[in-house]
């Protein structure tokens, strides 16, 4: 649980009556008569329409205007899992962008993308969405930690729980590039196992929109190596992939693979976030069969995508144990953690 008490990064908000809005888009701004937020919710029309590729570049300016560590903090995790999760999107104001979405039959929708300092206006509107046009409670999924500690929500009103299986790990990128010291030693000896053995028979290669048909073979090959025995998010994950080829030249993404005997052995797909000089690694394939082959797209992907990363977040482990375990062996500097949001209902309701 979060501390609901605990201290808020900025000063006190004003009151909502005292808010003025400006309307004007011209180089004079100017000044509307004050109205409550009250009155501006008569006047709202939310509409939400689905995440498609068309859209990411004009929902991209919303991005990356405040602190925030977490692979949410990048537009391409929406679009590769929009399927998975029903997304749907409403731009406000030209300020933000609320999202909503149905996870096995029940709607949520995630923190505003916005400035921090727009997010309690925001976040009211979705309240009142939720309450009034869906005559449900709002539930928030996966917020970030400094923006639940900036809403700063009232317990009476507000349960605010962390997700552990939820928490993105968080890793030095030189680290990962160079692999050295103790902790990343067995990395490493797997590492120079791999170069050793395919000698002179693999090569790193940026990838691009004409290379779709190498990385739908490799995918049609590894889905079939997992069988059916395996977890349910898997076919959404390959079809988000399959969205990302079908649309990379709409989309702000860096991809790279490894290349033996030229074939496509492995591939990783990231955004990076240039506020926290952070790679986000969304994808990483590999065959399982080449010992060394998942530390080489690491490092290399990084090393030619991502030079002026100082930090990657390589996503949760979805409450895994093996991929917990994975995550955990190279050696986390710290987690993004998040939150699920639930407002207390009301009785008589």
């Amino acid at each position: 649980m979060v501390n609901s008490n605990s201290k808020t990064q900025s000063a006190a908000l004003p009151k909502r009556e005292e808010i003025w809005y400006n309307t004007d888009r011209r180089k004079k701004a100017v000044l509307q008569p004050k109205i409550t937020w009250e009155e501006k919710f008569n006047h709202m029309d939310l509409e939400f329409k689905k995440l498609c590729a068309e859209s990411v570049e004009g929902l991209t300016k919303y991005y990356e205007q405040r602190h925030d560590m977490t692979c949410d903090s990048v537009i391409l995790d929406n679009f590769l899992w929009g399927n998975y999760y029903h997304i749907h999107y409403a731009v406000r104001d030209d300020r933000a962008v609320l999202y909503i979405l149905n996870i096995f039959g029940k709607k949520y929708a995630s923190l505003p993308v916005c400035r921090m300092e727009d997010i309690p206006r925001y976040f009211d509107e979705l309240e009142r969405y939720f309450n009034e046009n869906l005559n449900l409670p709002l539930e928030i999924y996966l917020a970030d930690e400094p923006a639940v500690e900036y809403l700063n929500l009232p317990p009476n009103r507000y349960t605010v729980t962390e997700l552990p299986d939820s928490r993105d790990y968080l890793y030095s990128a030189q680290a990962l590039k160079t692999l050295s010291g103790k902790a990343l030693h067995k990395k490493k000896n797997n590492l120079n196992y791999f170069c050793k053995s395919y000698e002179g028979r693999y090569e790193y290669r940026p990838l691009c929109c004409s290379d779709r048909d190498d990385v739908w073979k490799f995918l049609q090959e590894w889905r079939e190596r997992k069988g059916q025995e395996v977890e349910g998010h898997l076919d959404y994950e390959v079809e988000g992939i399959h969205r990302v080829l079908k649309n990379c030249s709409m989309l702000n993404v860096r991809m790279g693979g490894i290349y033996v005997d030229d074939r496509l052995e492995a591939f990783s797909i990231g955004s990076y976030n240039a506020r926290e000089k952070m790679a986000i690694i969304h994808i990483e394939k590999a065959n399982p069969d080449m010992r060394g082959l998942y530390q080489l797209i690491n490092q290399q992907f990084l090393i030619h995508a991502f030079p002026d990363a100082e930090i990657v977040n390589r996503e949760d482990d979805m409450g895994l144990p093996g991929l917990r375990k994975a995550k955990e062996s190279y050696n986390p500097m710290g987690y993004a953690k998040k939150f699920r949001i639930c407002q207390i209902w009301p009785k008589e309701s």
